[in-house]
């Protein structure tokens, strides 16, 4: 296990800086997920950690030692990729114990490595088996356990499920928390997808334009975002961002010039609750209901802009009706109209 570190870190393509010296400390043990739409840089950081980029400015240090010119073999780290990377003409086995190929340990030590890894994985009762003959799911093990037999200071993942249909999603989410649990060892992971953002990390960096612009824990992020990109990229549905004044002891919807920039998640913009002193109060016609059992999404549309709310599963507004959807006192995020960066509550 090691201790990740990138200090003042930067990547150019010629005269294009993509990565724009940025800082960020991964503890020994830490899940830190690597969040932001494509181009953000999120993959480029993670390729410069194991080696596979170039390191254009600052450094990268893994365990306290400088590695910028370190080969990726020599670093101690084990990548797992998209595609999976396994060779289809070897067993199960034997794709799992190619991340032993260059090690000096006996044949007995190899093969307990591996079954102690099948098992971990559940993929004992698989190990003569060919790729052709697996799931997308146990491929995406078998590449997992071919890293782990290497003992790896640090894990990192390159957006590993992204292949793999909605229930195979959420299964490996589980999975792989469950190993990191066990294993105890650093884990970067890269990923689009927030909810697995949400539901995997110990500590998420978002990015942006190659800039990090906030990392700190899940909920940390999701109740008090730094700035508005962040609060509408974490968080499904995305949340309301709306041009709002102070009214009182609320908030109002602006017309023209905003006072303030208002931000409501759709889970605290309650459909057809009485509304209290504070908070926001919004008015409009339904659009779109989407049902989900426990909850219905409601899309409204007030003053010419689209906007979700919630309501009780079972409580489906007509399309075309006008329903009132409020928000409680101190749920209201707010957000300066020019910097688009966070304020405070209302």
């Amino acid at each position: 296990m090691a201790t990740i570190e990138l200090k003042s870190l930067v990547k150019s393509y010629g005269r294009t800086e993509v990565i724009h010296s940025i800082d960020l400390e991964v503890p020994d043990g830490e899940f830190v997920v690597f969040v932001g739409p494509s181009g953000c840089g999120k993959s480029t950081t993670l390729r410069m950690i194991a080696g596979l980029e170039e390191v254009s400015g600052g450094e990268v240090r893994i365990g306290g030692r400088l590695v910028n010119e370190v080969d990726p073999k020599a670093r101690n780290i084990a990548m797992v990729f998209q595609n999976y990377a396994i060779y289809p003409h070897m067993s199960v086995r034997q794709n799992i114990a190619f991340g032993l190929y260059t090690s000096k340990m006996s044949k007995e030590e190899k093969n307990a490595k591996v079954e102690d890894a099948a098992q971990m994985l559940d993929l004992t009762n698989l190990l003569d088996r060919r790729p052709s003959a697996l799931s997308g799911g146990q491929r995406q093990r078998v590449a997992i356990g071919r890293a782990m037999v290497r003992d790896p200071a640090a894990f990192l993942f390159d957006e590993p499920l992204s292949n793999l249909d909605a229930q195979l999603r959420a299964q490996m989410r589980i999975e792989i928390k469950a190993l990191h649990q066990r294993l105890g060892t650093t884990i970067a992971y890269v990923t689009h997808d927030q909810v697995e953002a949400m539901t995997m990390a110990d500590r998420i960096v978002v990015m942006k334009d190659g800039h990090i612009l906030q990392a700190a824990p899940p909920m940390e992020i999701y109740d008090n975002p730094v700035d508005v990109f962040t609060a509408r990229f974490i968080g499904t549905p995305s949340m309301n961002i709306l041009p709002a004044r102070q009214t009182g002891a609320g908030m109002e919807l602006a017309e023209g010039a905003p006072a303030v920039l208002a931000g409501l998640r759709p889970a605290d913009l309650r459909v057809g609750e009485t509304p209290q002193s504070g908070g926001m109060v919004l008015s409009g016609t339904v659009t779109a209901v989407e049902p989900l059992g426990p909850e219905t999404l409601v899309h409204f549309e007030t003053g010419g802009h689209a906007v979700i709310g919630s309501a009780p599963g079972h409580e489906i507004p007509a399309i075309g009706s006008t329903v009132t959807a409020v928000t409680a006192p101190g749920k209201v995020h707010l957000f300066d109209p020019e910097t688009e960066k966070a304020t405070g509550r209302a």
